[in-house]
């Protein structure tokens, strides 16, 4: 069996050195990941189980099941679980440094993600050991990204270009949101597209993107994003629609490819025919919106400074009212952090105002929701580089205005 595909060994244990320097810093004396895109991100391996890091020494990957795939995909130390009733003994017995003269080491979990069911069994199983919140450190750890991981989303982008090519090629007037959906899926499948993108917020969920035309694409939903979709039914409340696409209506297209866990964000507008002024204008603030954050993009900058003048640039044009969203379903942000999940830090959002450095990826997504007519806008994402940025969105940008065929 291999070992992961994502990052060299040296690498993994660069991230864990990265967290070890970040929760010693935080008072903590180690940290315990349990979710999934923490487990694979620090061990290389999704196997079910915890993983345990000291803020000095060797980690430990306490796998459940499967442990056979666990050892042959992980690049650290890697063991069985053995009874979860007596964690709290089996780590006092692998690092006895951290409960020397009977102390109870700080440990940060994941307290954002972690059910509050399996919190009180970790609590009952390992009483020796007082859980704090350590999502904050595995989040700003997590938010710099190495060259192999923006590799790996410059891969993604270059297949969702590819299938946004194809798709707009065959739309036609009278098809349905979720036939082109299906052309977009198909051919990001055949790219290596896992079928999924992961979202850390609880109860948030997205799928491939969201193909959506007209009002439909205007629908709010429980979504944290500027545009919800009618999606198919209660069950999914968002994105595609059996809805026909019909001609001189705004056609969003916001899709992302997720390959070998990297994922990338990216929208495009289009038309068959042409848009109407008022939508028209809009897009194209949403792109001037665009061109004015890249001028700004560098390392130092801070996210919430990049979204107060998204804020100034809307309203300067009399669109505020329909920026991100609109009314009580307006969203309070103009991009996020991207990576293993979708909704990564930082957030281009008031109070995220730690500078940005090199190696932080975002997705940038000025967009315009106009009740009852659609959606218009365009997003990208974005390396930070040592000196100011690169695009990693390959897609070219542009409004599509798509013929009109028989």
């Amino acid at each position: 069996m291999n070992k992961t595909t994502h990052c060299t060994a040296e690498e993994l244990t660069e991230r864990c050195r990265r967290l070890q320097r970040t929760m010693t810093a935080s008072g903590l004396h180690a940290c315990l990941i349990t979710q999934n895109v923490g487990l694979y991100y620090w061990s290389g391996s999704m196997q079910s189980g915890y993983l345990l890091i000291p803020a000095e020494g060797e980690s430990t990957y306490y796998v459940r099941r499967s442990l056979n795939r666990a050892i042959g995909e992980s690049g650290v130390k890697t063991v069985p679980l053995g009874s979860f009733r007596a964690f709290g003994d089996t780590l006092a017995r692998d690092y006895p440094e951290l409960f020397a003269d009977g102390r109870r080491p700080r440990v940060g979990a994941d307290l954002d993600v972690l059910p509050a069911q399996t919190y009180l069994r970790l609590q009952e199983a390992a009483p020796n050991v007082e859980l704090r919140d350590g999502s904050a450190v595995m989040r700003q750890v997590r938010s710099v990204k190495s060259a192999s991981e923006i590799a790996l989303i410059e891969t993604a982008a270059k297949a969702a270009a590819a299938a946004l090519d194809l798709a707009l090629g065959r739309i036609r007037e009278g098809m349905t949101e979720l036939e082109v959906m299906t052309i977009l899926e198909g051919e990001m499948r055949r790219y290596g597209h896992i079928g999924l993108m992961r979202m850390r917020g609880y109860n948030q969920e997205i799928m491939t993107g969201m193909v959506a035309a007209g009002e439909a694409a205007a629908e709010p939903s429980y979504f944290d994003g500027p545009a919800g979709g009618r999606g198919l039914t209660p069950a999914a409340p968002q994105s595609a629609s059996r809805r026909p696409i019909g001609a001189g209506e705004p056609i969003l297209l916001d899709i992302g490819c997720c390959i070998d866990g990297y994922t990338i964000d990216q929208t495009r507008t289009a038309v068959i025919g042409e848009l109407d002024d008022e939508l028209s204008r809009a897009y194209d603030v949403s792109e001037r919106i665009l061109r004015r954050v890249e001028s700004l993009l560098r390392p130092g900058a801070s996210p919430e400074s990049l979204y107060a003048e998204a804020l100034r640039l809307a309203d300067e044009a009399g669109l505020a009212a329909h920026f991100m969203g609109f009314g009580a379903d307006q969203v309070r942000f103009l991009g996020h952090g991207i990576g293993l999940e979708i909704d990564e830090w930082p957030v281009l959002a008031r109070g995220f105002s730690e500078p940005l450095e090199a190696g932080v990826v975002l997705a940038i997504e000025p967009k315009f929701t106009f009740p009852g007519r659609g959606v218009v806008g365009i997003e990208n994402t974005y390396a930070i580089t040592a000196d100011g940025y690169r695009t990693l969105t390959t897609s070219p940008e542009r409004l599509y205005r798509l013929p009109f065929h028989p």
